[in-house]
């Protein structure tokens, strides 16, 4: 079994006998160490109350708990990590916007098959804008922390060999130069300053240098 367990549904078919395992995306959902990975940034999205009380793990799609003596005020069940971490794979993977692989995600078996789901989902994961707050939690630290496994995985998977990780190639040509555009008044600013410099270095005397214009 390659997704999560689940218990089984009599009226809805499992993804795994949706989809064609041999897709890239179910075999590498099947070699992801995806409790590694969690446990690695799991300390960055501790949940708590306003009170400061540790809360359960509430899953995306399972029944919130009901409320005892006071409503709560921890706010809506968060969607799991194990999810949240597949969307940033597979918007990077993809080349997809926030939007897109949330929408991609819902009608995707394969995506939902990678994300650890059991069934299918008519839904999206979640809002566009939940993207950016994980990665604002996820910060430098869990951003290198998935690199590294997935640099990891594609060493022991033998996809790239450990030699061509010692020497790091950087393309600069991709980054921002500090050229202000030439637009018709600096151009003009320009050719003005330039004039009355050699003016003055003829030793012509000028009415006016338009300096102050």
């Amino acid at each position: 079994m390659f997704a999560d367990a689940a218990t089984d549904d009599f009226f809805r078919a499992r993804l795994d006998h949706m989809i064609d395992l041999r897709h890239s995306l179910a075999v590498l959902a099947s070699r992801m160490p995806w409790q590694q990975i969690e446990a690695s940034v799991a300390h960055l999205f501790s949940r708590r109350a306003h009170t400061g009380e540790s809360l359960p793990d509430l899953d995306l799609f399972g029944e919130a708990p009901a409320p005892v003596g006071r409503k709560s005020n921890a706010g809506r069940p968060r969607v799991p990590l194990r999810t949240m971490i597949a969307l940033l794979y597979l918007k990077h993977a993809f080349n997809l916007s926030d939007e897109a692989v949330v929408e991609r995600w819902s009608d995707s078996p394969n995506f939902q098959f990678f994300s650890g789901q059991a069934y299918f989902e008519p839904r999206l994961p979640c809002d566009a804008t939940t993207l950016v707050k994980f990665r604002r939690l996820l910060g430098e630290e869990g951003v290198e922390e998935l690199l590294a496994q997935t640099v990891n995985l594609a060493v022991s998977l033998k996809l790239i060999p450990a030699s061509a990780l010692a020497t790091v190639v950087v393309d600069s040509t991709v980054q921002e130069k500090a050229v202000a555009h030439p637009t018709d008044s600096k151009l003009l600013e320009t050719a003005r300053a330039k004039l009355v410099e050699a003016a003055q270095g003829v030793g012509i005397e000028l009415k006016q240098t338009f300096a102050k214009e």
